[in-house]
């Protein structure tokens, strides 16, 4: 088969399509045929410096497509059946073996591509809000990265939950579309100081709930726009500056930060988390939930489409198609 792979870890040139070994199914899993490949967050730092399970590498967590074999102890999937899978790396290529539960069958009328973005973004969002944020109603949430997955997802969702919702983004323009998804107000962070901008939008009251998925010095000054008794689900570094914040900010206020890792919750709380996730699959086929993709580019041109995200230009997801 066909992949993206590469030798070493560093920016997006690393790159290499190339013919590899096709993946082997084993007795609790599927072979899939990939269709569409979601860019994770995730991906971009593994292939910048994370570690590499074999030379080469595949890297990638997320894809959708059609089962073509099914291990021998799988009796809940079946030939044909459009699947989306999560696994550890791997999805940068024509064709995945996955263990069985990590995959979803997708409802009738999904396509492939949107299909292949909501488990990771959805299900990390749901989490930030509500089985670590404990959003309730009439709160006030502020969203680090509004425009990124994760980030119109919570958007969308914390919206539908009766919340007051604000973000920040890098342009006016994002911002501006963001609002067809639920956002109250937008904070550009590139011109406004997002901790005033909070403050001055709440009345001095502060954020109840704070989704930061940039991480350094952006949570540092999370912790600044929290409200009292504020929460923070903090789900990522994306900001990458290497700052270490000042966590004893926290306790005047007593103010509480939850560390959210979607794929322990995929390990240790299986159930709870499989099925959350296939209610999204089915609010994004009803249309009750919208998956934004800003571009596709061919497996071919993993590399241009890893420097598009690290751009900072995308609004939504960006898919690559084997």
């Amino acid at each position: 088969m066909k992949a993206a792979v590469y030798y070493k870890t560093g920016g997006p040139e690393v790159f290499r399509y190339e013919d590899v070994p096709d993946p082997e199914c084993d007795a609790t899993g599927v072979l899939v045929d990939v269709g569409a490949i979601s860019i994770e967050g995730g991906d971009t730092l593994h292939r910048s410096g994370g570690a590499m399970a074999a030379r080469p590498h595949i890297v990638g967590y997320q894809c959708a497509g059609v089962i073509r074999a099914v291990g021998s102890q799988v009796s809940d999937r079946k030939v044909g059946q459009r699947v989306v899978a999560v696994m550890m790396h791997g999805s940068h290529a024509e064709k995945v073996a996955v263990p069985a539960t990590m995959t979803w069958v997708l409802p009738d009328g999904l396509d492939l591509k949107p299909g292949a973005c909501v488990p990771i973004a959805v299900g990390t969002a749901d989490d930030c809000l509500f089985e670590f944020g404990h959003l309730r109603s009439g709160e006030t949430v502020l969203i680090h990265a509004g425009a990124s997955g994760v980030g119109i997802a919570a958007i969308q969702l914390a919206k539908r939950a009766g919340a007051t919702v604000l973000a920040t983004a890098s342009s006016d323009a994002k911002l501006e579309r963001l609002k067809q998804y639920g956002l109250d107000h937008g904070i550009n962070y590139r011109t406004s100081d997002f901790v005033g901008a909070v403050q001055a939008l709440t009345g001095g009251h502060g954020a109840d709930l704070t989704v930061d998925s940039v991480g350094g010095r952006t949570l540092e000054g999370s912790i600044a726009a929290a409200a009292y008794r504020g929460r923070i689900s903090y789900v990522g570094s994306a900001g990458r500056d290497g700052y270490v914040p000042n966590l004893d900010a926290l306790r005047p206020g007593n103010k509480t930060i939850a560390g959210i890792f979607l794929g322990a919750e995929l390990m240790l709380n299986h159930r709870r988390v499989h099925a959350m996730i296939q209610r999204h699959l089915e609010d994004v086929a009803g249309g009750r939930l919208k998956i934004v993709i800003d571009r596709t580019f061919p497996l071919a041109e993993a590399a241009p489409a890893h420097a598009f995200i690290e751009s900072r230009q995308a609004f939504g997801r960006v898919v690559l198609i084997p």
